[in-house]
C-alpha cells in the first residue's frame, strides 16, 4: 500500500506507548556517503540503509512550565536545568531530597535513560561546539567554561551507571553522555592526580522505572527478540570486520529466519542491548546478554578482546564532518596512552570511527586518549518485530513493508543467509575441482576476507569453515 506523503512528515512508531523501553529516534534526516553529504539513496544504491532511511519514534517533549520536561515517547520526566556541577555522591543526595515540580521521586538516570535524550542531528568540530546533541528548545545544556581553562566540550552529564571494570590506571569510572560532542565515555570518579572527587553535571529524572530494562526471548532460529523495545536482533554477528558502506549493504541484504527486512541498527537501537553489568574484566565476556553470540578478536597487543559494532548513524565531527560513523564498544574501549594500551572509556562506550580507509593502516590511534581506530567494525543486524511504516525516499511515499520492496528489486534466495551456498562458490571458483578454495581461486570480498575464513590456516577454505562462520 502506498500513500502520498509530505517529505517533512515523520511517521511515529505506533507501538511506542505499548513498550516499556521505546527507543527515541536519533533525529537524523540527512544522508551521507563516507566523505560527503549526498541526496537520499534508494534501495540497492550505495549507502542505502543508513539512519535517515528509517523513521523511528519522533522525539517529542512537553514543557510542564515548572522546570520539568516530559518525554512523550519514553514517559520519563526530566529536570530542565541541571544547575552547577557536583560530585557523584552530592548528586544522589540532591535527587533524594528534591521536590522539583512537586514530585519527590527523583533519581539520577541510568546511562540508558540518559542516552534516550541524545540527538545525532548535533555537530561538533574537535573541541568546538557547533550544534548540541540534545534538544535545546526544551533542555538547558551548558558549555565548558573556557575562562576556567575548560574546553567547550567539557560539559559532560554523568549517569548513575558505574563501570563494572576499571579504566586508565585502575580508576573507578562512571559512564556519562556528552551532549556537546555526542559520545558516551567512562569518566574517572576521582581526579587521578589529586585523588579529589571529580564534578560533573547531572540531570535528574523520574517516572517509567522499567526504562532501559530488556526482555529478551531466544527465538531458536538465529534471532533474539526484545519485547521491551519491540526489536528483533541477529543472534550471532557475521564474524568479519567491514567498513561502513559494506556494513550497510550486509544488513540490508541479510535473509535470516524467513525475514529479509533487516537493517543496520542506529546508535540508540544498538546501545539498547548493551549489558552494563558485564565486561571482559569482570565476567570475561562482552557487554551483552549471554544469549547473544559475539566473535572474539585480538587487540593490537595480541590479547583477547571483543569488537566494536557499527551503527547506521553518522557522527558529525572533525574537519570532514561526514566521514565518521557511530560505533558501540562491546569489549573494552581501548586507547594507547604513554605507549601503553588500556581500557580508556569502558565497555559500553559510544564513539565514532572513520567510515572507510586503507585496511593496512589500521588500527591507528587518535585523540587525547589515543583511541584505537579500527574502521572495519562488526555488524549485528536488527529489524522491528512488527514492521513499522518507513519513508520511501525515492518516491516520497509511505510503504508498509520493506520486504515487499526487496522482493520487487532483487531475486529471492532459497536460504536464510546472505552469502551464497558453498556449492555455488565451488561452481564459480574451484578451477582444479578439489572441492575447496585456495586464495588464488577466490575473487571479490571472499579474497579480501580469505585469512579470516581460513580458520585452520591451511591456505584453503572448506565448506566446514564457511558454515562455521554462519554461511553455507
Amino acid at each position: 500500500m502506498k500513500i502520498p506523503v509530505d517529505k517533512s512528515i515523520v511517521i511515529k512508531n505506533k507501538t511506542a506507548q505499548q513498550l516499556s523501553y521505546p527507543i527515541v529516534d536519533t533525529n537524523v534526516k540527512d544522508f551521507y556517503s563516507d566523505v560527503e553529504s549526498i541526496s537520499n539513496p534508494t534501495v540497492n544504491e550505495a549507502f542505502y540503509g543508513q539512519d535517515a532511511n528509517y523513521l523511528g519514534n519522533t522525539p517529542s517533549y512537553t514543557n510542564n512550565n515548572n522546570q520539568t520536561i516530559t518525554d512523550n515517547v519514553t514517559g520519563l520526566m526530566w529536570q530542565k536545568d541541571m544547575g552547577e556541577k557536583m560530585t557523584f555522591e552530592e548528586a544522589f543526595s540532591k535527587a533524594e531530597n528534591a521536590t522539583l515540580g512537586g514530585y519527590s521521586d527523583w533519581r539520577i538516570p541510568t546511562i540508558k535513560e540518559l542516552y534516550s535524550l541524545i540527538l545525532f542531528s548535533g555537530q561538533v568540530k574537535g573541541e568546538k561546539a557547533i550544534k548540541m546533541f540534545i534538544d535545546t528548545e526544551y533542555f538547558n545544556q551548558p558549555l565548558g567554561d573556557i575562562n576556567a581553562n575548560e574546553r567547550e566540550i567539557d560539559a559532560q552529564t554523568w549517569s548513575a551507571t558505574e563501570y563494572v571494570g576499571k579504566t586508565m590506571n585502575a580508576d573507578a569510572t562512571v559512564f556519562g553522555v556528552n551532549f556537546v560532542d555526542g559520545r558516551i565515555k567512562g569518566y574517572p570518579k576521582n581526579n587521578p592526580r589529586t585523588k579529589n572527587e571529580n564534578k560533573m553535571y547531572f540531570r535528574m529524572v523520574r517516572g517509567n522505572t522499567a526504562y532501559g530494562e530488556n526482555n529478551f526471548i531466544d527465538n531458536n532460529d538465529g534471532t533474539i527478540s526484545d519485547l521491551a523495545t519491540g526489536l528483533m536482533w541477529q543472534k550471532a554477528d557475521d564474524g568479519i570486520g567491514k567498513d561502513w558502506e559494506t556494513s550497510l549493504s550486509y544488513a540490508e541484504n541479510l535473509e535470516l529466519a524467513s525475514h529479509s527486512d533487516w537493517r543496520l541498527p542506529n546508535a540508540k537501537e544498538l546501545q539498547s542491548i548493551v549489558d552494563y553489568s558485564r565486561s571482559i574484566q569482570t565476567t570475561n565476556s562482552p557487554a551483552i546478554n549471554p544469549l547473544f553470540e559475539t566473535t572474539k578478536i585480538t587487540d593490537p597487543n595480541g590479547d583477547e578482546q571483543y569488537p566494536y559494532f557499527s551503527t547506521s548513524t553518522s557522527h558529525l565531527d572533525g574537519r570532514n564532518p561526514f566521514a565518521s560513523a557511530v560505533y558501540i564498544a562491546f569489549g573494552e574501549a581501548q586507547g594507547k596512552m604513554r605507549n601503553r594500551l588500556m581500557d580508556v572509556h569502558g565497555a559500553g562506550a559510544q564513539r565514532s570511527d572513520p567510515k572507510s580507509g586503507m585496511k593496512e593502516n589500521y588500527p591507528e590511534y587518535f585523540g587525547p586518549q589515543g583511541d584505537v581506530k579500527y574502521v572495519y567494525n562488526y555488524v549485528r543486524a536488527v529489524k522491528d518485530i512488527t514492521p513499522t511504516t518507513k519513508l520511501n525516499t525515492d518516491t516520497s511515499t509511505i510503504q508498509t513493508q520493506k520486504e515487499a520492496t526487496k522482493t520487487e528489486q532483487k531475486p529471492a534466495r532459497n536460504n536464510n543467509n546472505t552469502p551464497p551456498f558453498f556449492s555455488e562458490l565451488l561452481d564459480k571458483m574451484d578451477t582444479n575441482k578439489d572441492k575447496k578454495l585456495s586464495k588464488s581461486e577466490v575473487k571479490g570480498r571472499l579474497k579480501e576476507n580469505f585469512d579470516q575464513r581460513d580458520t585452520n590456516g591451511d591456505s584453503f577454505i572448506t565448506e566446514e569453515e564457511m558454515t562455521r562462520r554462519g554461511n553455507r
